[in-house]
């Protein structure tokens, strides 16, 4: 083994170790996504990997000063650098600044990545008073003076509502109505002709 890295300066073997030590980290944290796990795994002595339980939003699982954006740093940084060096041979100063170029655009890759597949997250929140003026049918009767329940057409989604009829009549099941305003989390309707 020694035999292999005597042909290795010293500025080759710190390319290699910054290489293979970034590689690591990319690969262990790859193996533990595919697992279901995250980099939050305490390996204390006689104990498996603790995973933690929370779900972190993809926005902030991605900073520069972190597992991903300093393992991406050193595995391209060693890699180009021990590429410019050793293959090229372009010299010292030229093989540094290629490595530290490469690790920088690897981090700022990943991070346009992350900061894309935030955009793709919404909330999912639905908010009642956005449903005024649209158009459903009564799932569940509503009684004289009472509330019952409407099944809506509501950005696209089939929901459910509690409502009640606006002068107080009885409505009863099938009937299509519209949504005139909203109390609250009841949705009050009237039918319509």
């Amino acid at each position: 083994m020694s035999t292999f890295f005597s042909g290795f300066n010293g500025l080759e073997l710190f390319f290699l170790v910054c290489a293979i030590i970034g590689g690591f980290f990319v690969f262990f944290k790859l193996i533990m996504q595919f697992i279901g796990g995250d980099t939050h795994a305490d390996a204390g002595a006689g104990s498996d990997f603790d995973i933690d339980s929370e779900h972190a939003d993809s926005d902030i699982g991605f900073r520069i000063i972190s597992l991903q954006g300093l393992s991406a740093f050193f595995m391209m940084f060693g890699l180009v650098g021990l590429a410019l060096h050793r293959q090229s041979q372009v010299g010292v100063i030229i093989s540094i600044v290629g490595a530290v170029a490469a690790g920088l655009g690897s981090v700022w890759v990943i991070g346009k990545l992350f900061k894309g597949a935030a955009s793709l997250q919404s909330s999912g929140t639905l908010k009642t008073s956005d449903a005024i003026n649209s158009m459903g049918t009564v799932y569940i009767n509503i009684p004289k003076g009472g509330v019952g329940r409407v099944s809506l057409n509501f950005r696209n989604h089939l929901r459910e509502f509690d409502a009640i009829e606006k002068n107080g009549a009885e409505v009863p099941t099938g009937t299509p109505v519209r949504v005139v305003q909203v109390n609250a989390n009841i949705l009050v309707v009237e039918t319509i002709n």
